[in-house]
């Protein structure tokens, strides 16, 4: 054992509180709030994260460790007045999972540890119910032989399901003590023969194995899926939970249940969650029987109905937030055995966090914290088109919102391989379960037969934003068959098309068009906020939206080419754009042209070309200045290799070949061909591009620079406000951007003399290549801004081709946990992040004025955005749709520095 001096690593539940969610993990520091409030919780106590790194770090339990659940353990059985396991009048515990985050049925739990041949009498005794003694040994057998022994699940489901055939009955509870005993019977001669060893009769070893387990299942595949899925970081360990057991299997006078104190699936208020009568937990979050809706124990249990709903009631104001609970009643006392933050959807998180607003229990800075740009993108998803003609076959619980449509698949590997082959796909089970991650994660939607809102697959859709409908009971399920039989006798087989709508419970053979979400309409002024018929998420959405406008300090632009993205850029809140891609200008019926500058063999040839240019390029940057007005608008110069606007080298040639075979004219092609070989490069984008094409090929800057220049006159003499800036890409040193900018101020100059319109256009340069930011500081000298090109930027950092790394070895990569996500899609704050403190610190020593920005991607990924407000980057771009999750995650970032700062 590891030797660890002076760490306590058990704490009993009188002894923590919410706040020790990093020691004591998330239900463990609840079980603590849950006890200090007075609330009945069955006593125990937790064994703490640290316990879980040591014994992750060395392979063994710090030594104090066993001592420690000694003596807590001795104390639990006074206070219980029972002993572990005894013959007479056994104690019995659980032995749950507890991390810092939610990780809802990813890690490992057994439940009545302390039953054996000789303890399960004494628990009928004691019960005054043999059948539930019987039914309890069966469960932990079940559970220990999976989870703590290894033994394949499916071994005891169908002993189980053999059992019930044999008694032809459909449902467990219908087993008696007698069939119970033969099932025990038959379990252990599987974990005999599966395990080689009998399972063990001893309490004390039974309670260490499971404990040992719950820390290994830390490192289990599912777990570091989920938290690679979900961000959570992979060094934080879990805590372990020890509580006396309370038992919901001991009669109709006993149930277990999940409750929520707002629907989590909408946000509205009212009584949500499931209950099932004469049942242990896990029954109820696995789907495995369907149950009632917790309106019903009303009727079934009035006195604990009554006092759950005051629970739920001191919890939610406790919290200050939507509180997901788990209880059990056993005869007629309610206990509580879980409370945590609920997951919810992302219209239930705008949702409520406006509605703890108005209740008085939050302020506006807590409400924009409690929702995220990621919430806000799925807001943004399309939903089906409630006009079309549908095809319904089914209708089940809406577990989580969207507008899922795909092939249908049975089973996880399935979804993951057609996935990853290009297709869309519905993972439909009977009911999911951990090992069902991989393929929810690949999957456009999750439908099951069996379940509620709290089974495993409603829970965890929630946390991915995944549209999840759940209990679908009319639909019979074969996933042996690969096949699905809906009401009507009509046979959905694999590969075949369903819709499935999670905010509507409602299933459809088919495909379902989809119409743009209100949120989007919003947006784009299609629906406004005051108006009568606006709905209640749209308000929402708009209030919160509202006061991070209000803080954020980051501005946000757009990426945009054209007039129509651009204005679209500005309905959806954009103040300038951030990058004009002038390459996208280039393609089309243009292509002719900048296929004569390239096989120009004369400086006249050329001038032609490019003049030929000129007027179409004006006309773009008029449309956009105008689209723009009033608010800059930052226009790249030619950027990509110049073969990337020849024809493709195998099909030229193949016309040339074709040509000459057939004694056609093919001289053009014959020199387009001569151009693709000479301008032919093993890696483009390390080749002759950006500022080295402006330096390279004369006239080609100038006539864009022209182009620009004469189109901010033309806007100034028709009364508008141009506000340029022109940015020279790929600049390694200040000696390329010194070249490029006296030639660039000559032909502004030239412009103004042409016009006499007073021009002021800014230049810079996109800090893309590590050199450039290394060298901010010389480079801030000539340059009036900078732009990160992030996208670029990481390439070079790295060492990667975008385009082929990702389809090579990056799944490989993830999967192995080198990544935590990929490095293009969230900025690497370590390496390339390093590099842009680097040149904001170094250019602004030198220019102190100097604007900063970034447009690659990275600026509307929300984890990024907060990178760059802390860096103190003035502004991001990206893409338009994104541009309301930037602005939402830029007041975030603002409203959570300004908090820090305060405390």
């Amino acid at each position: 054992m590891s030797e660890i001096k002076d760490q306590k690593f058990v704490y009993d539940f009188t002894e923590g509180n919410k706040d020790l969610k990093d020691l004591l993990g998330g239900k463990g520091a609840n079980l603590a709030e849950m006890t200090n409030l007075g609330l009945p919780v069955p006593p125990g106590f937790t064994i703490t994260t640290e316990a879980c790194k040591v014994y992750l770090e060395s392979g063994d339990e710090p030594v104090e460790l066993r001592d420690e659940v000694t003596a807590h353990l001795d104390a639990l059985e006074k206070k219980m007045g029972k002993k572990l396991g005894q013959a007479d009048n056994p104690l019995l515990v659980s032995v749950r999972s507890g991390a810092k985050f939610s990780m809802p049925g990813m890690m490992d739990t057994v439940l009545n540890i302390g039953l054996s041949d000789k303890s399960v009498e004494g628990l009928a005794q004691q019960a005054g119910d043999e059948r539930f003694a019987w039914d309890s040994y069966r469960r932990l057998i079940q559970m220990f032989g999976k989870t703590v022994l290894g033994v394949d699940g499916e071994l005891f489901e169908e002993a189980l399901e053999e059992a019930k055939a044999a008694k032809k009955v459909t449902v467990d509870t219908d087993l008696d003590a007698s069939d119970l005993k033969k099932l025990v019977k038959q379990f252990k001669k599987i974990v005999k023969a599966e395990a080689g060893r009998d399972f063990p009769q001893d309490p004390r070893e039974q309670m260490d194995l499971a404990i040992k387990a719950v820390f290994d299942s830390w490192n289990g595949d599912r777990a570091k899926l989920y938290r690679r899925q979900e961000r959570i970081p992979h060094d934080l360990g879990t805590a372990v939970n020890v509580c006396s057991m309370v038992f919901g299997n001991l009669g109709p006078d006993s149930g277990t249940g999940v409750a929520f104190t707002r629907d989590p699936a909408s946000g509205h208020q009212g009584v949500y969650g499931d209950y099932l009568q004469n049942a242990q937990g896990e029954d109820v979050v696995a789907g495995i029987r369907n149950t009632v809706p917790l309106a019903d124990l009303e009727s079934i249990d009035k006195k604990s109905y009554d006092q759950l709903m005051q629970i739920m009631e001191t919890l939610e104001n406790h919290y200050k937030d939507l509180c997901d609970i788990e209880f059990t009643i056993e005869r007629g006392q309610l206990w509580m055995l879980q409370t945590r933050v609920g997951k919810r959807t992302a219209g239930a998180a705008f949702r409520i966090a406006t509605q703890l607003v108005d209740q008085g229990l939050i302020d506006e800075a807590e409400a924009l914290q409690r929702v995220n740009g990621a919430q806000l993108a799925q807001l943004m998803f399309p939903r089906f088109d409630e006009n079309a003609e549908v095809q319904q076959v089914g209708r089940g619980i809406a577990a989580s919102p969207g507008a899922a449509v795909g092939k249908a698949v049975f089973d996880s590997y399935t979804a993951v391989k057609w996935s990853r082959s290009g297709e869309k796909v519905i993972l439909i089970r009977r009911e999911t379960n951990p090992d069902d991650l991989d393929g929810m994660i690949a999957a456009e939607g999750i439908l099951t037969s069996r379940g509620g809102k709290t089974s495993h697959a409603a829970v965890v859709a929630r946390g991915m934003g995944k549209t999840c409908v759940c209990g679908a009971e009319e639909l019979e399920v074969d996933t042996k068959r690969r096949r699905m039989t809906v009401p009507g006798g009509h046979v959905v087989e694999e590969g075949d098309v369903v819709s499935i709508d999670g905010s509507t419970g409602k299933v459809y053979l088919g495909e379902v068009p989809v119409v743009p979400s209100p949120v989007v309409e919003y947006f784009e002024g299609r629906m406004h906020a005051g108006a009568d018929d606006a709905d209640e998420l749209v308000q929402a959405v708009h209030r919160i939206m509202a006061y991070a406008d209000r803080v954020r300090r980051l501005r946000v632009r757009a990426n945009a080419d054209n007039a129509e993205d651009a204005l679209r850029a500005r309905r959806f809140g954009a103040q300038g754009i951030g990058l004009c891609r002038t390459e996208h200008m280039f393609l089309g019926e243009r292509r002719e042209y900048v296929e004569r500058l390239i096989l120009a063999d004369t400086d006249a040839e050329r001038e032609d070309a490019l003049k030929a240019l000129l007027p179409l390029q004006k006309q773009d940057f008029v449309e956009l200045f105008e689209a723009m007005d009033g608010l800059p608008v930052t226009v790249r110069l030619l950027d990509p290799p110049l073969h990337e606007f020849l024809p493709d080298i195998t099909e030229l040639s193949v016309r040339v070949a074709l040509a000459e075979a057939r004694k056609e004219p093919h001289e053009n092609e014959l020199r387009l061909l001569q151009a693709v070989h000479r301008l032919h490069e093993q890696n483009p984008m390390l080749g002759l591009r950006g500022v080295r094409l402006g330096l390279v090929i004369p006239g080609l800057f100038t006539m864009q620079v022209r182009a620009i220049a004469e189109a901010a006159a033309q806007r100034i003499e028709a009364k508008g406000d141009p506000r340029a800036e022109i940015m020279i890409p790929l600049v390694g040193t200040v000696q390329e951007l010194e070249l490029v900018r006296d030639e660039a101020e000559q032909v502004i100059a030239e412009v103004q003399a042409q016009t006499g319109v007073e021009l002021k256009l800014a230049l810079g340069t996109m800090i893309e290549l590590p050199r450039a930011a290394v060298t901010a500081g010389q480079i801030a000298e000539c340059a009036e801004f900078f732009s990160f090109g992030t996208n670029d930027l990481t390439q070079t950092v790295w060492g990667f081709s975008r385009d082929d790394v990702e389809a090579s070895f990056f799944t490989a990569y993830l999967e192995k946990g080198i990544f935590g996500v990929s490095p293009f899609e969230t900025i690497d704050k370590d390496g390339v992040g390093a590099l842009v403190r680097h040149a904001v610190e170094a250019g602004r020593a030198t220019r102190p004025d100097i604007k900063l920005g970034v447009c690659g991607e990275h600026g509307g990924d929300p984890e990024s955005v907060h990178f760059f407000h802390e860096v103190g980057l003035d502004y991001v771009s990206c893409s338009p749709f994104r541009i309301p999750v930037a602005r939402l995650e830029a007041g975030r970032a603002a409203a959570q520095s300004s908090g820090s700062d305060s405390r």
